[in-house]
């Protein structure tokens, strides 16, 4: 009994010291990543260079990917390194936010939340909620990545965004995620001169052999397709795009007319192009997401926090 107590604490210890030196790790490879060097960053951690770079070369070996791009004295990060700076970032603010809290320290919310979203209507309710987070929290900054839904999922999927916003239909396995109650209606652009802009609405029949600029998105053009029914095939498709402000910049210069949502083309200038719904109306919901079960940063969490208080 005595023998196996002993024994436990020793694998205690060594436990302890293994994921002691693995933060240590993390703490170098962050230096390096900051001061893009390994001379520089060594004189920071108070170590020989020769040793900083053999520590890691061994942690690239451990992870079996390779983390800098050394050129030189200069040394970069590759996307498997701007990974692990996220979650090494992530990690040690969750450790140092554990500390605090068991001291029974006030919180201090700082850091940074990376956001992906599309153009639609629900990017305005995001600038609500960023809003009343940035009152509470003035010290965190915002990263807004604009790009199409696609580029967006692959980004919360790697971990390089922290919240996403998209557009159904998308796959929300492994998210968690509330849905924006209000609708995106589908539109057509055209000028203001246009025939088509005396129109109330749009018909199928109206796009019936017109250039037109479709989202560049799969999942929409099939939406679409199945609107247009059996006329989709005599589409005459003049540009494909995947943000609708570069459509619209096609459509003012006379070289198609644009199938959006309005959360995108209500940002044309109206003396230039023109929004019309289509009918029978397509509508289209929003959800904001993230990563499920995922050791999120203080200022992350607080985010998701008010952005399922905002739902409520």
């Amino acid at each position: 009994m005595i023998f196996r107590t002993q024994y436990d604490r020793i694998v205690t210890t060594k436990k302890q010291e293994y994921e002691n030196m693995e933060l240590r790790l993390l703490r170098y490879f962050l230096t390096v990543a900051k001061e893009q060097s390994f001379t520089k960053a060594a004189e920071q951690l108070y170590i020989t260079q020769p040793t900083l770079s053999r520590q890691m070369a061994a942690f690239e070996e451990k992870l079996g990917v390779t983390l800098f791009i050394r050129s030189g004295k200069k040394v970069s990060l590759t996307d498997e390194g701007i990974l692990l700076k996220r979650r090494a970032l992530e990690i040690l603010n969750l450790e140092e936010r554990t500390i605090e809290e068991l001291k029974g320290k006030e919180e201090v919310v700082e850091g940074t939340i990376t956001i992906g979203c599309g153009e639609f209507a629900a990017v305005e309710i995001l600038a609500k909620i960023c809003k009343t987070y940035k009152e509470k929290y003035p010290l965190v900054q915002i990263v807004l990545h604009t790009a199409t839904a696609d580029a967006v999922y692959e980004m919360i999927n790697k971990g390089l965004v922290d919240i996403a916003l998209f557009l159904e239909p998308v796959d929300t396995e492994g998210l968690d995620y509330i849905r924006i109650t209000d609708c995106d209606h589908w539109c057509v652009g055209m000028r203001p001169d246009d025939p088509l802009a005396e129109k109330e609405f749009i018909k199928k029949e109206d796009l019936i052999g017109k250039p037109l600029i479709l989202p560049e998105r799969v999942n929409v053009q099939s939406e679409l397709a199945n609107w247009f029914g059996k006329d989709f095939s005599k589409l005459k498709i003049a540009f494909t795009s995947n943000l609708g402000t570069n459509a619209g910049v096609m459509a003012a210069n006379g070289l198609g007319y644009p199938v959006s949502i309005e959360g995108a083309a209500k940002y044309w200038r109206e003396e230039i192009l023109v929004q019309r719904r289509i009918f029978p109306e397509i509508t289209t919901s929003t959800v904001i997401a993230w990563r499920r079960n995922i050791p999120y940063s203080l200022a992350v969490s607080k985010m998701i926090e008010e952005i399922n208080a905002f739902q409520a």
